[in-house]
């Protein structure tokens, strides 16, 4: 683990801080993320090599995109998220500056790796520490997934919420609350817009109503509260509806008053 990370990522947390890796070189199989993007032919025979791990036909690789992706943001969120909000340390995460180790079993993502450790950026605001990650990094490789296998980026961006959104709630007890973690958690997942560097706004597709759920078998228990986005994993063989899919027929589903409930 980067010795950077080490006092965030403690017991039952620490292998989420596992997954970035620093050193004057990657590892000489791992892949540069540049080089995955410029590469279609080359990302989608890992979409089939997964598509055939989970017996899932290639003719429709929309939920193998999805389980694909959400390994690649388990790997890459936690760490880079945790630094940028805990810490105020920007890693360096442009495509052409990180590298990715690949399962040769399956093609999933299992580690990233980068070559030098970044810049504290102490007093800066969500949007410049979070800028690189989501619209140099995360963009491009969604619209790539998107063009590759007809995902919805909506099922893309709700994947990375997955993983912003406990990441930061933790770190908000983790820092007794601090009001620069609350803001990032507060600027990512519940403002309908972005600021940009030129001064106009783009539109935030992390921003997506919370859902919560009556389970029909018993509707006097409390609600549960649901996914934002469902993640298709139900459309893979065996796996089914996740325990708080939002399409999931166990529950009743009713929106949430407010996005930041």
């Amino acid at each position: 683990m980067i010795p950077l990370l080490a006092p965030i990522f403690q017991g039952e947390w620490a292998p989420y801080g596992e997954t970035l890796a620093c050193a004057p070189h990657p590892p000489p199989d791992a892949v540069r993320v540049a080089d995955l993007l410029a590469d279609p032919p080359r990302l989608l025979a890992l979409l089939r090599l997964k598509a055939r791990t989970l017996n899932m036909p290639e003719r429709d690789l929309r939920a193998v995109a999805s389980a694909w992706s959400m390994n690649y943001l388990h790997a890459l969120l936690p760490p880079v998220a945790a630094a940028a909000s805990l810490l105020q340390h920007g890693f360096p995460v442009r495509p052409e500056q990180v590298w990715v180790s690949l399962d040769d079993a399956d093609g999933d993502p299992e580690c990233f790796h980068i070559v030098e450790l970044g810049t504290p950026r102490p007093g800066t605001g969500t949007a410049e520490r979070y800028d690189v990650l989501l619209w140099t990094h995360l963009a491009p490789l969604f619209t790539r997934l998107t063009q590759l296998t007809r995902l919805a980026p909506k099922i893309l961006w709700g994947n990375a919420v997955r993983y912003l959104e406990p990441v930061l709630e933790e770190g908000l007890r983790m820092s007794d609350q601090a009001p620069a973690v609350a803001a990032d958690l507060e600027h990512l997942l519940h403002r309908p817009t972005w600021p940009q560097p030129c001064g106009t706004l783009r539109d935030n597709p992390m921003f997506m109503p919370a859902r919560r759920g009556v389970r029909v078998a018993d509707r006097s228990a409390p609600p549960v509260t649901l996914h934002r986005q469902c993640c298709l994993y139900y459309l893979v063989p065996r796996l089914g509806y996740c325990g708080a899919c939002p399409l999931s027929p166990e529950f009743e589903r009713e929106r949430c008053a407010s996005t930041a409930d």
